[in-house]
């Protein structure tokens, strides 16, 4: 059986692969109604009130080519825009779990008192994410409510290492919500 997050994140990587898609296609179908002609588009009312009665055909073309080319430019420029912003949601989202999401630090504030470091604490952050630690480091004697911390990864391999205010150590944990 896999673990809870596990799943989470392959379920994330899923639904971000079809992301581009379902947006991609989302656009494709918005661009077609609005590649209708503008006199389709408009009540003659409002075609006759915008001045538009005035153009003959080929102006009218014209204008109706432009509108295309924006259209269009806008509709992949937003769907590009979209799919860029959910891929890092869900890359930032799954930080420190095995090599996936982001290797950008994580910075956040415990919810607890920090009492120091020791193999097998937990530690919670304010943004939900939970963190074991797995080496021997120790801090003892340490007392800091609710401080600061950031946990950077390593150059190689998925080893993250958190370091806390107020302390010169740091200790190396794992990602386990």
């Amino acid at each position: 059986m896999m673990p809870a997050f596990h799943l989470r994140t392959l379920a994330l990587a899923g639904a971000l692969a079809l992301l581009p898609v379902a947006t991609a296609s989302n656009a494709w179908a918005q661009q077609a109604d609005a590649q209708a002609p503008i006199q389709q588009q408009m009540s003659a009312d409002e075609f006759k009130a915008a001045g538009l009665d005035k153009l003959d055909a080929g102006e009218l073309a014209e204008l109706n080519r432009w509108l295309g080319r924006k259209i269009s430019a806008e509709t992949t420029a937003a769907a590009t825009a979209a799919a860029a912003a959910a891929k890092k949601k869900v890359e930032d989202d799954n930080r420190g779990f095995l090599s996936f999401g982001s290797t950008e630090p994580v910075t956040g504030r415990m919810t607890s008192e920090f009492r120091g470091f020791g193999k097998g604490r937990r530690y919670t952050l304010d943004n939900g994410q939970v963190w074991e630690q797995v080496d021997d480091a120790t801090l003892v004697g340490a007392r800091n409510p609710n401080p600061n911390v950031t946990i950077k990864p390593s150059l190689v391999g998925n080893t993250w290492y958190m370091t806390v205010e107020g302390y010169n150590k740091n200790a190396k944990v794992k990602r386990i919500e």
